[in-house]
């Protein structure tokens, strides 16, 4: 007769301590195996925002860009990042967040070695590798067949994409705290979703906006971070603007995660 063991949580290996090198990968490399095995949110963070940027450039194509210093395909396609960093990082974090809450995972992982913040960045990597490995092929993409050229200046969106990536995992975070099940996911993630694509600048840039309208839509969460993505790889934006980019993405971040640090539920929600 043979009995069942329950593995130690991760960090709970005797006296040997590890390393948060060390957590963070095994963290991740669990993520990665159970992201792998659900084949809805691979299929949705892999085609569809393919998908999106193609429905953004026949969008495009109908709208006026003089004045605005974009083509199609640069607004196409840098849409298409936001669409990624949406899609792959905030929208695939909140269900991941809800799903280890849920099967006691989470608290299971609080009885180890590793901290609360070790817990939500290591369920966050394969996301975040997911979405900075579309974000290449994007690049890539507009690079060899759009006529885009090389991104002019590559560190202002590594820097975009870095504040997007730690600013929609704060916020995937804050956002489970209200999302009972991993089906309601799906509707709370709503109003970000939309609200970043009509008013961040994904589907209709802000310069054809009336500039009051534009002033308040500069204030949304994910504004800055498409600022600085564009920025980097089209170019075409002031100091002043990048200053500003930058500071709401990092006020966003923190709201986020005073957000997360104060109301966060590691129990389940039944």
């Amino acid at each position: 007769m043979t009995t069942a063991t329950t593995p130690a949580p991760i960090g709970t290996t005797g006296t040997r301590t590890t390393t948060v090198r060390g957590r963070l990968t095994a963290l991740g490399r669990a993520e990665l195996t159970l992201l792998a095995r659900n084949r809805t949110a691979v299929f949705v963070a892999l085609l569809m925002p393919a998908a999106m940027v193609t429905a953004m450039k026949s969008t495009f194509e109908q709208v006026d860009l003089g004045g605005t210093g974009l083509t199609v395909a640069g607004a196409a396609l840098t849409g298409g990042i936001g669409t990624v960093l949406i899609q792959a990082v905030y929208m695939n974090l909140v269900a991941a967040y809800v799903a280890r809450r849920e099967e006691l995972v989470l608290k299971r992982l609080r009885t180890g070695e590793v901290t609360d913040g070790e817990i939500l960045t290591g369920t966050a990597l394969p996301s975040a590798a997911l979405a900075l490995a579309q974000t290449l092929v994007i690049v890539a993409a507009g690079t060899a067949f759009f006529g885009l050229g090389a991104p002019e200046h590559p560190e202002l969106l590594l820097a975009g994409l870095l504040l997007g990536v730690v600013l929609l995992t704060a916020l995937a975070a804050a956002t489970a705290v209200f999302t009972r099940t991993v089906q309601t996911a799906q509707l709370t993630t709503l109003p970000l979703f939309f609200t970043s694509m009509m008013g961040s600048g994904l589907f209709i840039p802000l310069e054809i906006l009336p500039d009051r309208l534009a002033k308040m839509c500069e204030l949304l969460p994910l504004t800055g971070v498409m600022t600085l993505v564009r920025a980097g790889w089209l170019g075409g934006v002031d100091g002043s603007d990048l200053l500003v980019a930058a500071v709401t993405g990092l006020v966003w971040t923190a709201l986020g995660v005073f957000a997360v640090q104060r109301w966060f539920r590691w129990d389940p929600r039944r």
